[in-house]
C-alpha cells in the first residue's frame, strides 16, 4: 500500500517507465573528494550517464564531472524580481495617476523618485519567494523516501564518506559490471542497492 502511494505521488525511485524497478543502482564508497572526482570522470569516459554523487560538503567540479547542466534557479529569480519591479511601477502609476489623483503643491501625479523604495522592496520580495519555492521545486522537496537510504553506509554521506551511485536507469547498467568497475576505480565498499 505504501509503495503504491509513493508511486501515485511520483516520488523518485518507485516508477521507471511505469514499472517498479528492482534495483536503485550500485553505490561505491570513496575516501577523498579527489577519488570521487576521478571515479566520476572515469565512469563518464566509460559511457555511464545516470549517476549521482553524495558527499558531506560541496565538492568543486562534481556537477561538471557528472555532466549536470547549470541550474535554472538564477533565471527564475531574475524573472520574478523583474516582475516585482514591473508590478510596483504599474501599481504606483495606476494609484497616483489614474485611480486616486491628488495634486499637492504642483507635484506630478507619478514620479519615479518616491517610488524607488517600493520598487526595490517588491522586487526583492518576489525574488526571495522565487528563490525559496524554486529551490524546493528543483530539489523535489519534500521527498519523504529515497532508495539511497537502503544503502548500508548511507549515513557516511553526511559525515566523512564520498559516494558515487550508478543508477539502474542507466542504459549501460549491469550490476556485476558496475560493481567491478567501481571497485577498479578505488571504491572501499561497493554495494548493489534495492529500490
Amino acid at each position: 500500500m505504501v509503495t503504491s502511494l509513493f508511486a501515485k505521488l511520483g516520488l523518485p525511485g518507485y516508477e521507471v517507465n511505469g514499472k517498479q524497478p528492482k534495483h536503485f543502482g550500485v553505490i561505491g564508497d570513496f575516501d577523498t573528494p579527489e577519488d570521487l572526482l576521478r571515479a566520476i570522470r572515469t565512469a563518464r569516459a566509460a559511457g555511464y550517464t545516470k549517476m549521482e554523487a553524495y558527499s558531506p560538503f560541496p565538492v568543486h567540479g562534481v556537477d561538471e564531472a557528472l555532466g549536470e547542466p547549470r541550474s535554472p534557479l538564477g533565471k527564475i529569480v531574475m524573472v520574478c524580481g523583474l516582475t516585482g519591479l514591473a508590478l510596483a511601477v504599474a501599481l504606483q502609476w495606476w494609484t497616483g495617476a489614474v485611480d486616486y489623483k491628488l495634486v499637492i503643491a504642483g507635484k506630478p501625479l507619478f514620479a519615479v523618485e518616491p517610488s524607488v523604495p517600493i520598487m526595490f522592496e517588491l522586487s526583492v520580495l518576489l525574488a526571495a519567494f522565487a528563490a525559496v519555492l524554486g529551490m524546493f521545486h528543483l530539489n523535489r522537496l519534500p521527498t519523504y523516501y529515497h532508495s539511497f537510504f537502503n544503502y548500508s553506509r548511507s549515513a557516511g554521506a553526511s559525515n566523512d564518506r564520498f559516494l558515487l551511485a550508478v543508477e539502474a536507469a542507466d542504459p549501460r547498467f549491469n550490476a556485476d559490471q558496475v560493481k567491478n568497475f567501481l571497485d577498479s576505480c578505488g571504491s572501499r565498499h561497493t554495494e548493489l542497492v534495492e529500490a
